[in-house]
């Protein structure tokens, strides 16, 4: 097996043109594929070179397109770089011996990241910002993940549409799981590339990611992945100054206007002074910190205002909505007979009809998501899934819509779980929220599938389930009926 393939999600910035240079002497000593997923929703093929592969992405945001990578990818270990960076020479060779390097329990290993800065001056806000890679922990723009481990984790977290966070709530999903995760000694050269004055404004949209950050890690969540505290609270009280001095002055009440005018002054001051001590103090400078830090607070706070309404702070898994219980079929409703295309050999688990009556009792849909493989690999034909599926519910009822995939593991669908298609389909024929879904397998790949939307995932192992699916499971019942009673326990 190749040893590393490399995963690079782009919007077609022209940036790219700059890595895959950079790349062109190294990939021969690699042996592994170079995996562009073009992310755009439209345009015009990209300038790539023959030995370059283009994956078609959904246009749902880096996250998004790096699960599309890891599809198409079939190497041991998967290498992503972001679209903005360059490799140094010696790149290639260095990964090898980092993954050479890597224990079994190691899931990932972190390049390093160097940001070349304008020697003779103080670096601009921008410029600050972007040399902070150099101490990110995590960080994608160089960062090679074990296949194994991707898979067990089910991949980045789509709910990250922007580049921000997605590679910290991975981190620290595999290693609640397990998993360590190490530093290597390769690096890669990330240059400031050009940025609109307001791109400080447009950046809090991160505060929105942070609220569904605390949602899946809780609230010691920075700590855990090295991420500073930030500033939300002092925005959120300086917004709260400025709306407190309008709403005065609009019911004339002049002394209160006044304070909080002067608290709202204080606070942006005090923002914008210190972006602007560090910094090269030139007129252009000056003037993009003063009006930025007066739009930083008001912007920050609706930001995430906006991630609360979007990603409620609920206790997890306590409290949570529940409004359908996708199954796993084989293994899971039934005795798992490998590439079963013979109704008559199709057993239910002793479970499953009381913890289907309990669902039936408390009114809640279900559906079953399920992994055809033996189709594409001609050990079965589409009539005899049919068939087979068509017997469990004989036996057990309806059951609500079958989502099938019967793509092999090797066709790099978005379906064939732990890929979220066959979940998120499964949500839409039933009108629910994925998110809203409770997902019960009998493997870590359903558990991948129900974490890529946010959905829950519950475990019940049977006889060839691995040790190390359970121990890395978020949750565990004994049998299927178990796994439902604590779903409805659970549930508001």
């Amino acid at each position: 097996m190749t040893v590393a393939d490399i995963v690079i999600p782009t919007v077609g910035r022209r940036s790219l043109v700059a890595l895959l240079s950079s790349l062109a002497p190294e990939r021969e000593l690699l042996g592994g594929r170079v995996l562009v997923v073009d992310d755009r929703q439209s345009g015009p093929q990209l300038p790539v070179p023959a030995w370059v592969e283009v994956v078609r992405g959904r246009g749902r945001g880096p996250a998004a397109a790096r699960n599309d990578g890891i599809r198409a990818a079939r190497a041991e270990w998967l290498a992503f770089l972001d679209d903005d960076v360059q490799v140094a020479p010696g790149w290639a060779a260095a990964l090898l011996a980092d993954i050479a390097a890597a224990g079994e329990e190691v899931a990932g290993i972190q390049g390093m990241v160097r940001v070349p800065l304008s020697p003779g001056r103080r670096p601009t806000d921008w410029e600050r910002n972007v040399a902070g890679l150099e101490r990110a922990r995590w960080a994608t723009a160089d960062m090679a993940f074990r296949r194994a481990a991707l898979d067990a984790a089910g991949g980045f977290d789509e709910r990250f549409r922007r580049a921000y966070r997605e590679d910290a709530d991975l981190a620290l999903r595999l290693l609640e799981g397990g998993w360590t995760l190490a530093r290597g000694r390769r690096h890669v050269i990330h240059p400031v590339l050009p940025a609109s004055p307001w791109v400080s404004v447009r950046l809090q949209a991160g505060n929105r990611d942070d609220v569904l950050m605390r949602r899946i890690h809780g609230r010691a969540w920075r700590r855990h992945a090295g991420a500073p505290r930030g500033r939300l609270r002092r925005h959120v009280a300086v917004t709260a100054a400025g709306v407190g001095a309008a709403a005065a002055a609009g019911l004339g009440h002049r002394r209160a206007a006044t304070a909080a005018a002067g608290a709202w002054a204080a606070g942006t001051a005090e923002l914008a002074w210190g972006r602007i001590t560090p910094g090269p103090r030139t007129a252009r400078e000056i003037a993009t910190m003063v009006l930025t830090s007066a739009a930083i607070p008001p912007v920050a706070a609706a930001r995430a205002a906006e991630g609360m309404v979007r990603h409620p702070l609920r206790p997890r898994p306590h409290g949570r909505r529940l409004e359908a219980v996708l199954f796993d079929r084989d293994g899971t409703l039934v005795e798992d007979v490998p590439y079963n295309g013979e109704p008559g050999l199709v057993r239910p688990v002793p479970s499953a009809a009381a913890a289907l009556a309990r669902l039936r009792a408390a009114g809640l849909p279900t559906a079953v998501v399920t992994n055809q493989s033996g189709v594409a690999a001609g050990l079965l034909t589409e009539a005899q899934v049919g068939d087979v599926n068509r017997r469990v519910e004989e036996l057990l009822g309806p059951l609500g819509p079958w989502l099938v995939c019967m793509h092999g593991p090797d066709d790099g669908c978005g379906c064939r779980k732990p890929a979220p298609g066959l979940v998120i389909a499964a949500a839409r024929a039933l009108g629910v929220d994925p998110a809203a879904c409770a997902v019960i397998g009998d493997t870590a790949a359903d558990l991948g599938a129900a974490r890529a939307v946010g959905a829950r995932g519950v475990l019940v192992p049977n006889p060839v389930t691995r040790p190390e699916e359970i121990r890395r499971a978020p949750e565990v019942a004994a049998d299927l009926d178990a796994a439902v009673a604590l779903l409805l326990e659970d549930a508001p």
